[in-house]
């Protein structure tokens, strides 16, 4: 125990540089290793395609953790955001508008009709249109508090969703092509990255090259954990922490509400534009109906599950129920003969109740977290303390 706290203590006297970017660099290295234990065999613990996904789904995670997390706003319709980013990547990488026929960087034949742009600068584009959506949707919301700001955002999840399911006529133009989605979209070059990876990224990644796309979607998911690090040591960061833990007394002291709310709505979003057009390009189509209710509570609970504010445990809450929903209960419901699957959401339920009975904090609580339990801990004991001594002799 002596050794544990003496530990403890050297990593908390440590530079702000080690204690933040030290995790990342373990973290990074451990991200790298993981397609060398995965594999492409049926059955496996840790197949390929659910690699890819747990690291879109941690990149979604660390989007919302921006606005819950840090900014204290409860965001129900995160799903908007992935919907904005996925047909963003359905216009600009398909055939969809088979009355143009533009190429520009792409991947496509050249007598493929449509809109044909690189992937890398759909994501460009999908995170602007994004985090534009979220200060849009944000504007008239954001005023409200708690549990109306709650309902309000579910409102806008709903809505957008039923917008697109019925774009395939909107004043006789078809803008989204309904309920038959779009697709296929266009596979991903990265001729421009093959030197820097030494060949082993290949030019055109195709369906198959599932180790190619996890390590793209790394690079994403890296250079949003540094801009997440850096935002909640900066100006901002305190702000969206002050407005988290006291509306009141942070607008007292001169922050301005609204803009840095909306600063909070747009940052997120932007993470979830880039993680929806990525998932659009690993699916191959766009359909309206992956986008439901459903996706932002799974999305919210990954947060919660991994830790509120803290960028470490929105990525571990992210992986953990995406392997969960992917892999994990098939893989020990073929070890144990029980079709476990279908009872996916009953052991999903039973997890959240444990974990708000016995760790409520998450999996890795934020730091701030930590030092407010130890306080309180602090003051119970001195509490109790000063009652044991003014007791009459």
């Amino acid at each position: 125990m002596a050794m544990f706290d003496d530990v403890r203590h050297r990593w908390r006297s440590a530079p702000p540089a080690v204690r933040d970017f030290g995790p990342a660099v373990v973290m990074l290295a451990v991200a790298l290793l993981l397609p060398l234990v995965s594999s492409t065999a049926e059955g496996a613990i840790l197949p390929k395609a659910t690699l890819v996904f747990c690291a879109v789904y941690a990149l979604f995670s660390m989007g919302l953790n921006i606005v819950v997390g840090y900014a204290g706003l409860l965001d129900l319709g995160y799903v908007a955001f992935f919907l904005f980013g996925a047909y963003v990547a359905a216009w600009l990488m398909s055939d969809f508008w088979y009355t143009k026929n533009l190429h520009f960087l792409d991947t496509a034949l050249p007598s493929i009709a449509g809109i044909h742009i690189s992937f890398w600068l759909v994501m460009i584009v999908a995170a602007l249109v994004a985090a534009l959506a979220g200060v849009i949707i944000g504007a008239p919301t954001l005023r409200l508090k708690s549990d109306y700001l709650a309902l309000v955002t579910l409102g806008f999840g709903e809505i957008l969703p039923e917008v697109f399911r019925n774009g395939d006529n909107i004043g006789g133009a078809n803008l989204t092509n309904g309920t038959r989605g779009i697709g296929p979209l266009d596979a991903i070059g990265n001729g421009f990255l093959k030197p820097l990876t030494l060949g082993k990224l290949p030019t055109k990644v195709r369906p198959i090259d599932l180790d190619a796309k996890y390590y793209i979607i790394l690079i994403f998911c890296v250079l949003f954990v540094f801009a997440s690090i850096k935002l909640r040591g900066g100006k901002l960061g305190r702000a969206w922490l002050a407005i988290r833990e006291d509306e009141l007394a942070a607008s007292l002291m001169g922050v301005p509400l609204m803009r840095t709310k909306l600063w909070s709505y747009a940052i997120g979003a932007a993470a979830g534009g880039l993680a929806g057009t990525f998932y659009a390009t690993t699916v191959g189509i766009v359909n309206v109906d992956t986008f439901t209710f459903l996706f932002s509570i799974i999305i919210l609970c990954s947060v919660i599950l991994g830790g509120m504010g803290n960028v470490w445990g929105a990525i571990l809450g992210g992986v953990v129920i995406t392997w969960f929903n992917y892999t994990g209960l098939k893989y020990v419901g073929d070890k144990v003969g029980v079709n476990l699957t279908s009872w996916n959401f009953a052991f999903f339920g039973t997890i959240l109740v444990l974990m708000m009975l016995f760790r409520p904090q998450g999996l890795i609580p934020a730091a701030r977290q930590k030092q407010v339990q130890e306080l309180e801990k602090k003051l119970d004991t001195i509490e109790v303390e000063v009652q044991v001594e003014a007791r009459p002799a």
